[in-house]
């Protein structure tokens, strides 16, 4: 064998040592990616404040997170089947809506907000609420309502969705936001 030969045949041994080093690399940064956590708590029942949880929870389960979100008091709203078809939209001290709270006041108003909002979502084929909530269970999303709030305001956990987890408290959600490696309170 010439010495041409047995530099090429090293140096190929070399590059194909380099190649499975990258792939083992390559295989830890997706086994650490995989392994990311989000607990979001929703805690408003507004259409507004439906969207970030439902679409954060949605993004990340995407990307192969394992998401919790956390509903408590007005929150739950968003997880029952009827209530979350119907969510409204406050125009009162609402800092993003170009009306003075006077205004906003006036009967019919939180109404018409409302019904701008929902032409807007549906003018632009933003998903709906049902929607994001049924792909987010279908990527492995837990929804969890808080007991003390099913509780404390009379909820008929049958009327939630399929697929929410009832019976979980205030320490079962801190347990796992302490776990998660994203928390966020919405």
């Amino acid at each position: 064998m010439s010495e041409a030969t047995q530099t090429e045949d090293g140096r190929v041994e070399e590059l194909e040592q380099e190649v499975d080093k990258l792939r083992a690399r390559l295989d830890e940064i997706e086994d650490e990616k995989g392994d990311r956590s989000m607990v979001i708590i929703a805690t408003k029942g507004t259409l507004d404040m439906a969207y970030p949880p439902l679409i954060l929870a949605s993004t990340a389960a995407a990307f192969d997170w394992d998401v919790t979100v956390f509903h408590t008091f007005w929150g739950l709203d968003i997880l029952h089947e009827e209530k979350s078809k119907n969510l409204g939209l406050s125009a009162v001290g609402n800092p993003s809506m170009s009306v003075p709270n006077l205004v906003a006041a006036v009967p019919g108003m939180d109404m018409m907000a409302t019904k701008m909002m929902q032409k807007k979502i549906a003018d632009n084929d933003t998903a709906t609420i049902e929607e994001l909530i049924e792909t987010s269970l279908d990527m492995g999303v837990e929804f969890q309502a808080c007991q003390m709030t099913i509780d404390l305001m009379g909820y008929d956990e049958e009327e939630f969705y399929d697929g929410v987890t009832t019976g979980v408290g205030a320490a079962s959600a801190l347990e796992r936001m302490g776990d998660a490696d994203v928390q966020l309170i919405v």
